[in-house]
């Protein structure tokens, strides 16, 4: 299946034949994490914690059941996410007292506690996440890592002495986002969600969106103020150094498993995944070329190759499997190993190997000797910048900008647009292109004029169809 004749045939393909999940378990969006699938998601899991850990988050567990009775204390939250919620009613025989939800995200777990944390000026920023299942009733069509009910998640809550200090926290997500991004080689559109569309609750909510194979966009990231919308309900306050209290000011930072279905959406091919270096499991795979004769003596040259390169900090496989060359070389290209290293009779007696990259397809020989590993750490710098590049390409080349609300615009594209942020025109816009808001432009502060009512003031804004 090509990938641009079906994209979302050959997206189930993809995800079915490299083993990342079993969609057959028998409660339909809850799929089974397969070993490869789950080696790919943990590498992301390992480069979200980095950037947390190194700006002075800590990672925590909340439990997965919310009373009831917390739930119903923040009413926008409630409103948001009454219909995807599940119940959780008996315990054995007995109805509860109280009932319980599965978490569909950890505002109602978490604050209760932070307000016992939280007492003083000094216990301030309080800067926290986690990674952990949550689930929502997704009504829609299924799909793998994209359209699920129980989620891989990552969240991140922290509290704040003032609403200044709240945003500074939002600007430091932008940066952590821009450099996950930029590990997973995924360029985005970073919008501010209009008032209809931001997270319940919040004040203000940012949305990263990547745009697919199949011209709609994919939500991989948000970033979420919330003021002290949610301190009043849950009594988070702390003194402060003259004796009053005030409550906290609070953001979020929500990112899930669409990370890892962007990833095989846009860096895929119909040869199979294609793993930016950053996150692959295995970055290189040793492949020993075995003749008839020399059996040994190459495949003890491969197993030594394998083990320097691990001491050179990079992540090696050594497939010594009694199969043919082809039938490997198949094997990791459709599972996206970056570099493929071959090692036969005739390259170790001329002191050589054979590098193949995967994104390219490019073959070529390669000395073996103590400058091996430097050159394949720039080989995998290379294809993560091709990658980058690749699809910023894409993404720049199908986000057009449109000043007539009545031309049929193009297929498959990214709106860029004027708005004045009147609701009676954004209705029009998403009527008139049966499109929908993504909300308007982070980091273009360009006035234009509307596109429906033509005031001159109004702002770079994106709509779209979305996944």
């Amino acid at each position: 299946m090509r990938k641009h004749d079906d994209f979302s045939e050959w997206y189930n393909t993809l995800v079915e034949e490299t083993d990342l999940v079993d969609k057959r378990y028998p409660i339909k969006g809850m799929n089974v994490w397969r070993p490869n699938g789950w080696a790919l998601m943990s590498a992301i899991d390992r480069t979200i914690r980095r950037e947390f850990d190194a700006t002075g988050h800590q990672e925590v567990a909340f439990p997965l059941l919310v009373p009831q009775t917390e739930f119903q204390k923040e009413a926008d939250h409630i409103k948001g996410f009454d219909a995807e919620v599940y119940w959780v009613t008996r315990a054995g025989v007995n109805e509860l007292d109280v009932p319980l939800l599965l978490r569909p995200t950890s505002e109602t777990a978490m604050y209760p506690v932070f307000a016992l944390w939280i007492r003083s000026h000094n216990d301030l920023p309080l800067k926290t996440y986690q990674i952990v299942n949550t689930f929502r009733y997704e009504t829609k069509m299924t799909r793998a890592f994209i359209r699920v009910r129980e989620i891989h998640f990552f969240e991140a809550h922290t509290c704040h002495a003032d609403e200044a200090d709240a945003e500074a926290q939002v600007a430091e997500d932008r940066e952590i986002m821009a450099r996950l991004a930029h590990d997973l080689c995924l360029p985005y559109l970073l919008s501010r969600r209009p008032e209809w569309d931001k997270f319940p609750g919040a004040h203000y909510s940012l949305g990263a969106d990547v745009l697919m194979p199949n011209g709609r966009t994919l939500q991989i990231g948000t970033i979420h103020h919330y003021r002290d919308n949610f301190a009043r309900p849950y009594d988070i306050r702390y003194e402060q150094s003259d004796g009053e209290w005030e409550h906290v000011h609070q953001t979020t930072y929500g990112m899930s498993e669409r990370l890892l279905g962007a990833v095989v959406a846009i860096h895929g091919d119909d040869k199979g995944l294609m793993l930016p270096p950053a996150i692959a499991p295995q970055q290189v795979v040793v492949v020993p070329i075995l003749a008839k004769t020399e059996q040994e003596r190459v495949t003890a040259a491969a197993t030594a190759l394998a083990a320097r390169l691990r001491q050179a900090g990079l992540r090696v496989h050594l497939d010594d499997r009694d199969v043919r060359p082809g039938a490997k070389f198949y094997h990791w290209e459709q599972r996206g190993v970056p570099l493929r290293v071959e090692l036969g009779a005739r390259d170790l007696a001329a002191g050589v190997v054979m590098l193949a990259r995967r994104d390219t397809g490019a073959k070529r020989t390669i000395a073996d000797d103590d400058g091996l590993p430097e050159a394949l750490h720039a080989e995998l710098a290379a294809m993560a910048n091709e990658l980058r590049q690749r699809a910023e390409r894409d993404l720049a080349e199908r986000t057009v900008a449109v000043d007539d609300l009545y031309t049929e615009p193009p297929a498959g594209r990214v709106l860029r647009f004027g708005w004045c942020g009147s609701t009676d025109c954004a209705d029009e816009i998403e009527k008139g292109w049966d499109m929908k808001f993504l909300g308007t432009a982070a980091d273009d502060d360009e006035r234009v004029a509307c596109l429906v009512c033509g005031r001159p003031d109004g702002v770079v804004t994106y709509a779209s169809r979305q996944m």
